[in-house]
């Protein structure tokens, strides 16, 4: 399923804030941009410019989240119900 939607993803995050590097990136969701998050949501969900990782995927989806992001709170309850990144029912 990955496979498919990385299509979407990448055509995503070329729209959005993708053309910043991964650094610039992180340094903005660090600092509470709900935008920010949900791109390193993405960018390690997909593994998009770093090694794929659920579990921090998972983190910053949760981030945004909590901020209000309905895109985030959607990919992270993908992800609860497929079991990625987070502990076992």
């Amino acid at each position: 399923m990955k496979s498919i939607s990385f299509i979407f993803a990448y055509l995503f995050l070329t729209c959005g804030l993708s053309a910043l590097d991964f650094q610039e990136t992180k340094k903005l969701a660090e600092g509470g941009s709900v935008l920010a998050q949900s791109e390193l949501g993405d960018r390690y969900y997909y593994g998009i410019g770093v090694p794929q990782d659920d579990k921090e995927a998972v983190k910053w989806y949760r981030k945004s989240a909590e901020q209000g992001s309905a895109k985030a709170q959607y990919n992270l309850g993908v992800m609860y119900a497929n079991g990625e990144g987070v502990p076992p029912r």
